[in-house]
C-alpha cells in the first residue's frame, strides 16, 4: 500500500486515498469534501482497478477536471497557475492548475536551504495536466508557518497534437508573501473554488522582459536607506536640494568576486568575500530603487548556493522589490536574478 493508492473501509462506506502513513500502523486517508482521517492498518483495503477508475472520476481528489469540450477558435495559451485553497481557517491545499488549450508536462518540488549553506530540492510530484484541469497536492501547508514555507519550483512542457508552434520550457520558481499572495481572494479557474493564486506563465508585451507568475514577497521590514525619500529629493527643484546625487547602477550587476576585486582577493577569508558581495548587491539595488530603474539584474553564478540563497532573503522581505526571478537562462545560465522595482 503506497500513497495515492485507492482504498475502501472494511466496516463502512467510505473511500479514499492514502495520504500519510502514520505511527502505530495508522494510515491517514483522504475521502470526500478533502478530509482527512486515520484509520488502521488492518480496516483497509485497495480497490479494484474498475473501482480506483470510477473513485477517481467521482472523488473530489481526482486530480484531472476537464471542462466540456470545446473548439474554440482563439486557443487560451496563457492560465498555468498555482492555488492555495482553505480547508479550515488554519489549513491550506496546493494545487496546480492548467486553464490553457495545451496539455501540461510537468514537475513540482519544494526547494530549500539545505545543510551547509546549499539548496536542496524535494520533489512533489509530476504527471500531465490535460487542458482545462488541475492537480492536488497531498501536502497540507499550516497557515501559522507561513514563514516556513518553501519555494515551490514547477518545470513544465507544453504539448499539442498536430501543427503547432514550439513554445519554450516553463521554469518557475514562486516564494509567497503574505502581502501580496494573501491581499485578494479570488475565484480559482477549473476548481471554482475560492482561494488564492499566483500564474506562472505570464508573460509582459516586451519579450526581452518576462514578467513572472510569482510574487516572491515577504513580510516587509525595516531599511536604513529610504529610497523613497531620496527619489523625493531627486525630484525637487535644484535650489531645495543640496546637490543630492545618487549614481546609477549598470543594469547588470557582476557580483563574482573576479569582476568586483580585478587584482586578486589577496588575503581576504570566504566570509570577507561574502560580505563585500552583499555590500555591493545592497549599494546597487538601493541606488537603482532611489534613482527610478524599473529592474536591474545580478550575476551571482551556480556555486555552492548560498549567495544566492542569501540575495533571494533579502530580496524577499525588500518592500520595495515588486518581484523576482531568474534572469534569462540564454544569456546568463542559472547564475543571475532579475529583480523588478515597485
Amino acid at each position: 500500500m503506497n500513497i495515492g493508492d485507492k482504498v475502501r473501509l472494511l466496516r463502512a462506506k467510505e473511500q479514499g486515498v492514502v495520504s500519510r502513513f502514520l505511527p502505530g500502523n495508522m494510515i491517514e486517508i483522504e475521502i470526500e469534501d478533502g478530509f482527512r482521517i486515520p484509520v488502521m492498518r488492518s480496516e483497509l483495503v485497495l480497490v479494484s482497478p474498475l473501482e480506483a477508475e470510477r473513485l477517481l472520476r467521482t472523488s473530489t481528489f481526482a486530480p484531472q477536471k476537464p471542462a466540456a469540450p470545446q473548439s474554440p477558435a482563439i486557443l487560451s495559451n496563457q492560465g498555468i497557475y498555482l492555488a492555495f485553497i482553505p480547508v479550515n481557517d488554519r489549513e491550506y491545499t496546493l494545487h496546480l492548475i492548467n486553464n490553457t488549450d495545451w496539455e501540461f508536462p510537468y514537475l513540482i518540488g519544494e526547494e530549500s536551504a539545505g545543510a551547509g549553506g546549499g539548496i536542496q530540492f524535494i520533489g512533489l510530484q509530476s504527471g500531465v495536466l490535460k487542458p482545462k484541469s488541475q492537480q492536488k497536492m497531498n501536502d497540507h501547508y499550516v497557515h501559522a508557518k507561513f514563514d516556513e514555507w518553501p519555494t515551490f519550483v514547477v518545470q513544465g512542457l507544453w504539448f499539442r497534437a498536430g501543427k503547432s508552434s514550439l513554445r519554450q520550457p516553463l521554469i518557475k520558481r514562486f516564494k509567497a508573501r503574505a502581502s501580496t499572495l494573501f491581499k485578494a481572494k479570488v475565484t480559482v479557474p477549473v476548481l471554482n473554488q475560492p482561494g488564492f493564486q499566483t500564474q506562472l506563465d505570464a508573460e509582459s508585451a516586451e519579450p526581452a522582459q518576462p514578467v513572472p507568475a510569482s510574487n516572491r514577497n515577504a513580510q516587509p521590514r525595516p531599511t536604513t536607506i529610504r529610497p523613497e525619500e531620496l527619489k523625493a529629493e531627486m525630484l525637487k527643484a535644484k535650489s531645495e536640494t543640496g546637490g543630492i546625487s545618487v549614481e546609477r547602477p549598470s543594469a547588470v550587476v557582476d557580483l563574482h568576486t573576479e569582476a568586483l576585486l580585478p587584482k586578486g582577493t589577496g588575503n581576504r577569508t570566504p566570509a570577507d568575500l561574502l560580505k563585500l558581495q552583499l555590500d555591493t548587491f545592497e549599494k546597487a539595488l538601493e541606488n537603482a530603487i532611489a534613482s527610478g530603474m524599473s529592474d536591474i539584474t545580478f550575476i551571482h553564478g551556480v556555486g555552492s548556493g548560498a549567495l544566492r540563497t542569501e540575495l533571494h532573503k533579502r530580496l524577499g522581505q525588500h518592500p520595495n522589490v515588486k518581484f523576482f526571478e531568474d534572469a534569462q537562462k540564454q544569456k546568463f545560465g542559472y547564475g543571475a536574478t532579475k529583480v523588478t522595482i515597485k
